[in-house]
């Protein structure tokens, strides 16, 4: 169903600081003196964005209420309905011939503003796609996208998420473990969906959680701690559903241990060992802080070869809480206490607002705390089915680095 034409279309003047950043590729509009002069406006409508000689910016979709109070969509004048969808989903998928994705069937179709659907990304798991929107200007837009995705014939269901940007309040909420998701269009995917990463197989949900059940950026990364793994005795911290832990495990590793706070997450992480024919009893799962944890296989002496630590933007527990920006250092520090030189520590960090410099500062003050020196052998981010615009370096998110242990020298 096509949008009609807006020949009533408003015409909204931005400030010159935001027509440099439109000028520079930037596709956000941020709410300032000029935004806040716009006539009343409905989220999710479309505006033609002019400078204040009445030049043509582009079409934006609005959200006037938000920081980011409109995105662009064009540079040109464009209507919103399934050609546009249908041209940009072609043009994502045609960008994404390059990568090889190996025995995998999940990854990501459109990833944002790096694909010219600012605030929307698109992941497909199987046969099934989930949207996720970071600005409820899409609400009114879903079907379309849903439809757009069904009419490719590659697609059974469509499902969506809501992520605003404090997802911190969603987690914590009546929402943040049951029915975020919902689906729009197409049929129901099958509770524990299989999916397939490098050939291992993984159990998911697009409706119940905030997340699937498997992060799509972190492929390329598991499949390479795989092939190191062989022989190793590893410790995953913030396990998760244990998918690093699973692919450690697959190369070889000697015994896995995965800590979580969630007993829930690591009972799954034990289906996905079976899912892969690994007996789950051969390795190790420990429920609680990853910080107390620590400090309890410490006491117990344990040593590991490989410590992998990829954190959420924030974990709550009922005794604790770590948050990426502020104790990444005192975590590492911690977990060196448990590796030898020559070990191997991985960390990582998905917190957009930390570049890669002050994540390395973190890490830094971790090995100084511990009196250890990290020699970064491996610095990785995202896989290439989340690319990003050199313009728009918020979508450089995820910072992945592989350190060995040193003494000081």
């Amino acid at each position: 169903m096509a949008h009609k034409k807006s020949g009533k279309r408003q015409r909204l003047q931005v400030g010159p600081e935001t027509v440099q950043a439109l000028n520079f590729g930037h596709p956000w509009v941020i709410a300032d003196h000029y935004t806040r002069q716009w006539p009343t406006t409905e989220c999710g409508d479309l505006a033609e964005l002019i400078d204040g000689q009445g030049h043509l910016l582009g079409t934006a979709l609005l959200d006037s209420s938000s920081r980011i109070a409109a995105r662009l969509l064009s540079r040109s004048r464009i209507e919103l309905n399934h050609d546009f969808l249908s041209r940009r989903l072609q043009v994502a998928s045609a960008g994404r011939r390059w990568i090889d994705r190996g025995h995998t069937d999940v990854w990501r179709m459109i990833n944002g503003e790096a694909d010219g659907l600012p605030g929307l990304t698109i992941d497909r798991y199987a046969d099934f796609a989930l949207v996720q929107y970071y600005t409820t200007a899409w609400d009114k837009h879903l079907e379309m996208v849903a439809q757009s995705l069904l009419q490719s014939g590659e697609i059974s269901g469509v499902y969506a998420k809501h992520r605003p940007q404090q997802t911190r309040k969603l987690a914590a909420g009546r929402g943040g473990r049951r029915g975020v998701g919902r689906l729009v269009a197409g049929e129901a995917a099958p509770a524990g969906l299989p999916v397939v990463e490098h050939g291992l197989r993984f159990a998911v949900d697009l409706a119940e959680d905030l997340h699937t059940g498997i992060f799509p950026d972190q492929r390329q990364n598991r499949l390479a701690l795989r092939a190191r793994a062989a022989g190793c005795e590893l410790l995953n911290l913030f396990a998760y559903t244990g998918a690093f832990s699973v692919a450690a495990a697959a190369g070889g590793a000697r015994k896995v241990t995965s800590v979580d706070a969630s007993a829930r997450y690591l009972e799954q992480a034990r289906r996905n060992f079976e899912l892969n024919g690994i007996p789950a009893q051969n390795h190790e799962f420990l429920v609680g802080d990853c910080f107390v944890e620590l400090e309890r296989l410490a006491r117990h002496n344990r040593r590991f070869d490989i410590i992998l630590m990829d954190p959420p933007s924030f974990s709550s527990t009922r005794k604790s809480r770590f948050t990426t920006g502020g104790g990444t250092a005192a975590l590492v520090a911690q977990a060196l206490q448990l590796l030898d030189a020559g070990g191997l520590l991985v960390t990582s960090s998905n917190l957009q607002k930390m570049p890669m410099a002050d994540y390395l500062k973190e890490l830094r003050k971790g090995g100084l705390q511990a009196n250890r020196l990290l020699q970064v052998v491996e610095v990785g981010g995202q896989g290439p089915d989340f690319p990003f615009l050199p313009n728009f370096p918020e979508g450089q998110y995820l910072k992945y680095v592989v350190s060995v242990v040193k003494e000081m020298f």
